[in-house]
């Protein structure tokens, strides 16, 4: 039953991690072609075509990141507020792609991504408290998040 139950514990992580993606997928696609493309750029911009596998790689070592510690103790004070964050984080990645590309806003999407980064962030430091690996997981996500936050607040200055 305990293998079992960590299974679950596992699979659970990945997919809603993976969920987060699929809510910006629907946001992004029909905006991507009729209204992004249009937009002016930072030449530092990367190429759509990156967006889609940077962040699945993403979304999954969130999720076993997530699972490191969620298999923790539950009870335990650090576990319950590091599981807290990044729900919250989650939620505001969610949040991003439909302020961003369903409002067609960068200045929507810099109101999100703002506190996502913080977020993010926090939820870093949080995990590499209850499990180093975790902590490590985090990092390439809180470095994108730190990179599209730059790129989103270029993009809102470029096109006001």
């Amino acid at each position: 039953m305990g293998a079992v139950f960590e299974l679950g514990k596992f699979l659970v992580s990945l997919i809603v991690c993976q969920l987060a993606g699929i809510i910006g997928f629907f946001s992004t696609r029909s905006a991507i072609q009729d209204w992004y493309s249009k937009l002016i750029k930072p030449s530092f911009a990367p190429p759509n075509s990156l967006f889609g596998p940077v962040w699945v790689t993403l979304y999954f070592l969130m999720g076993i990141a997530l699972y490191l510690v969620w298999r923790q103790e539950d009870h335990r004070r650090d576990v319950v507020t590091a599981l807290r964050l990044f729900v919250i984080q989650l939620i505001l990645n969610a949040l991003w792609s439909p302020a961003f590309f369903g409002l067609r806003s960068p200045l929507a999407g810099l109101l999100v991504i703002v506190p996502l980064l913080v977020f993010v962030f926090l939820t870093t430091v949080s995990f590499f408290r209850i499990s180093r690996p975790a902590g490590i997981l985090m990092i390439p996500y809180l470095l994108w998040v730190g990179f599209a936050t730059i790129l989103n607040a270029s993009i809102w200055m470029l096109n006001r």
